[in-house]
């Protein structure tokens, strides 16, 4: 069976793996459908990506049928469509027991602590599968990414009185923006590239937008926008050390600072600011269970809609001769799909 690694940071290559054996207890065996290629994928391929080990099978945003199950198995059968929560989780430890299973003390998420779905079978925890009748492969592919986003959201907590300020439209920032929107909240977002916050105005309905200028006008335009009271909730998805420092000058007093990006390096600030305006500082890791299934009735019942999303769709075998063109910024990649089977 073949299968695409990341041998080493910009090295793909293809090579053969077994079948996966009849499942055992509590697991299945999953055939691979879709692939979606996120900012996790490209930071392993960069190099850049903190948790990343080689060599690696990449993908963790998979849409998936079941083909086997394990005995104990009672959520999915044979023929379900499922999307795939990537994040394993020990059950044991102190966070797990807790409830925090995103942020596990063992966590192991596929396609970058272990092997990922760019192979057409493998097996995975029956309890890591979330089904939907009404989906299909490229949706359900879509919900992990949109799942990082939703916790974030759900960490500022934002109200509907409230202001929330995305920085950075890549997708973790759009899936950010869409369950900004959903919370009732107003949706303000800030990028470098104009073409991303088009696409933020015309294809996911936010008015405000702000680009961002070597001569820091943004934080005036962003003042300006909301009278003075800055932001109640802001959420840096930009994965930049210097977008993330510079972010508590945007929020407003008793205001909260999520960080669902992740960087290398060390960041910087000034406390005072942060004390007067007696800011919350939260970190935003993966998603809960709870959020897959939120994302799935939001998709399934029109509250989400995914047809902006998948802009670039390419088959297996053409999977590593595109993905380079996928980082450059003029492709205009919004996500990245791969069709496995």
């Amino acid at each position: 069976m073949r299968a695409i690694q990341l041998e080493r940071p910009q090295q793909f290559r293809i090579i053969d793996v077994p079948e996966p054996p009849a499942p055992g207890p509590g697991e299945a065996v999953v055939r691979v459908a879709r692939v979606g290629i996120c900012g996790t994928d490209f930071s392993g391929f960069l190099g850049k990506m903190p948790f990343f080990s080689y060599p690696r099978i990449p993908g963790h945003e998979l849409g998936v049928e079941v083909v086997a199950v394990g005995e104990g198995v009672k959520n999915v059968t044979a023929g379900d469509r499922c999307a795939v929560e990537p994040y394993i989780n020990c059950q044991t430890c102190y966070s797990c027991t807790r409830g925090h299973t995103n942020c596990c003390e063992n966590h192991q998420t596929l396609g970058v602590h272990c092997d990922g779905g760019l192979r057409k079978l493998f097996t995975v925890p029956a309890r890591k599968l979330h089904i939907s009748r009404r989906l299909n492969f490229e949706q359900l592919a879509l919900v992990e990414t949109l799942a990082i986003g939703c916790h974030a959201v759900y960490r500022g907590a934002p109200k509907k009185d409230e202001t929330v300020l995305v920085i950075g439209a890549g997708p973790i920032g759009l899936s950010v923006i869409e369950f900004a929107k959903l919370s009732g909240a107003r949706t303000i977002v800030l990028d470098i590239n104009e073409q991303r916050l088009q696409f933020v105005r015309e294809r996911m309905g936010v008015r405000d937008t702000i680009q961002a200028t070597p001569d820091g006008s943004e934080l005036k335009a962003f003042t300006d926008l909301t009278g003075g009271r800055l932001g109640n909730v802001v959420v840096d998805a930009t994965g930049s050390n210097k977008s993330m420092a510079n972010a508590l000058n945007y929020v407003g007093f008793a205001g909260r600072l999520v960080f669902v990006g992740i960087t290398t390096q060390e960041i910087s600030f000034a406390h005072p600011l942060m004390h007067r305006r007696e800011m919350t500082l939260l970190a935003s890791r993966n998603a809960l269970s709870r959020d897959f299934a939120d994302i799935i009735a939001h998709i399934e019942e029109g509250r989400l809609d995914t047809r902006p999303w998948i802009t670039h769709q390419v088959g297996f075998d053409d999977m590593i001769g595109a993905f380079p063109g996928w980082l450059k910024p003029e492709t205009g990649v919004v996500k990245a799909v791969v069709e496995v089977s």
